[in-house]
């Protein structure tokens, strides 16, 4: 029988007969929520006792699995090995419609056999996701990750910080940074050659008096 379905057929009848078996299986998809569960494929060892009821088949096993996720503040690894419990009847098909006759509103989520097969997916699914964090953390004071650079906290030195502009200044400063680089030079620089050609070191100068040279 593949993955968790179990063979029946050689379980007795009788009420209070037994069958013992061990199952070493891939784990089947969505034993888990969105955050943390058990790795599809991974290795899953089970010891199954099964006990005939009159009513159906007492499924009672153990699990080793091995859970995996991620912290929902820092985003690592979180891997655990648990083992997981499980002790459910299912039920025949003619018990379970017995108890729709009599207007059983629970009779819908019962488990139920099939001719000769016990499926224990259900089971391992429902003996593992209500013990799973909707937020699984590393540890509980764990500072998550830096808002700015997106590094974990608790590598980064205790004065770890950013400096935020605001970006209104950030925006006047560019804008004054670009005027200053497209200014010409200033006026000085015209007087400084204008000055050049005068005085004594600048050329003759031509509205000065002179003397004759006669008589």
């Amino acid at each position: 029988m593949p993955g968790l379905v179990i063979d029946i057929v050689d379980l007795p009848r009788p009420a209070g007969s037994v069958k013992s078996l061990h199952l070493s299986t891939p784990a089947p998809a969505q034993l888990g929520n969105e955050v943390i569960g058990v790795l599809e494929g991974s290795d899953l060892d089970i010891e199954v006792t099964l006990t005939s009821m009159d009513e159906g088949v007492l499924a009672q096993a153990r699990a080793q699995c091995r859970i995996h996720g991620e912290c929902v503040r820092c985003l690592r690894d979180l891997d655990e090995e648990r083992t997981v419990s499980i002790d459910e009847l299912y039920f025949l098909p003619e018990a379970i419609e017995a108890q729709r006759a009599q207007g059983d509103e629970e009779a819908e989520d019962l488990l139920e056999l099939g001719e000769t097969t016990l499926d224990l997916e259900p089971a391992l699914r429902d003996a593992i996701i209500p013990t799973l964090p909707l937020r699984p953390l590393c540890r509980p004071e764990c500072p998550g990750l830096c808002p700015e650079c997106g590094e974990r906290m608790e590598d980064l030195p205790a004065d770890h910080h950013h400096e935020v502009i605001d970006p209104r200044w950030a925006a006047l400063a560019g804008f004054m940074d670009q005027a200053a680089g497209s200014a010409g030079p200033g006026p000085e620089s015209g007087d400084a050659e204008g000055a050049a050609g005068d005085g004594p070191g600048g050329g003759p100068d031509q509205g000065g008096p002179h003397r004759d040279e006669g008589v």
